[in-house]
């Protein structure tokens, strides 16, 4: 897996690249959670869910139905005031499904594990991008405080975060020169 500070970051990343005005707190602190959440299929290894399951790591919690389900979920509950159907109601449900599958993405550049499972419940197959430039970061906060973790957070550094960053600068200064802004408030 990508380490959660990276998915944390690229989340808020596409936060501002696809909203240029104010969003309520909720929608930061819910996009961090979406990008994170596929993780909680870590509790089956205590478990005795084996990692190749469909709930094992990795499986229907890195799907696309569920980061489908998740952000139509979280559109609903969270923003009620938003109409349903409506375009504001489908680009926060978009944003947020790209959060979570942004989560199974990440994964799958990464050098290690089983792959990724984007097709869960139909199948269990176990995917990878073909570019795979990021090493695999340990689970668990001590294999951080290592030189696999030193490691981790450099790949992470310059095939994620240095692009991200000069994409959002890059983005900011076109938009300040065009004049341009979304007009999504939720």
């Amino acid at each position: 897996m990508a380490s959660a500070f990276t998915h944390g970051f690229v989340t808020l990343s596409f936060g501002k690249l696809f909203f240029r005005e104010r969003m309520p707190a909720r929608f930061w602190v819910l996009s961090v959670v979406c990008t994170l959440l596929p993780d909680v299929d870590v509790i089956g290894f205590f478990l005795g869910v084996r990692y190749s399951d469909a709930l094992g790591h990795r499986g229907f919690t890195h799907s696309l139905l569920f980061a489908l389900l998740l952000a139509v979920l979280v559109t609903v509950i969270a923003f009620p005031a938003v109409r349903r159907f409506s375009k504001q109601w489908w680009t926060l449900a978009t944003f947020f499904f790209l959060s979570t599958a942004s989560h199974g993405v990440l994964d799958a550049m990464t050098d290690g594990g089983y792959g990724i499972a984007f097709f869960s419940p139909i199948s269990n197959t176990r995917l990878f991008l073909p570019w795979r430039p990021l090493e695999v970061a340990p689970i668990g906060v001590r294999g951080f405080f290592s030189r696999w973790g030193w490691n981790v957070l450099m790949s992470e550094l310059l095939w994620i975060w240095i692009p991200l960053t000069l994409l959002v600068v890059a983005n900011r200064f076109r938009g300040q020169r065009s004049g341009r802004g979304n007009t999504l408030a939720p």
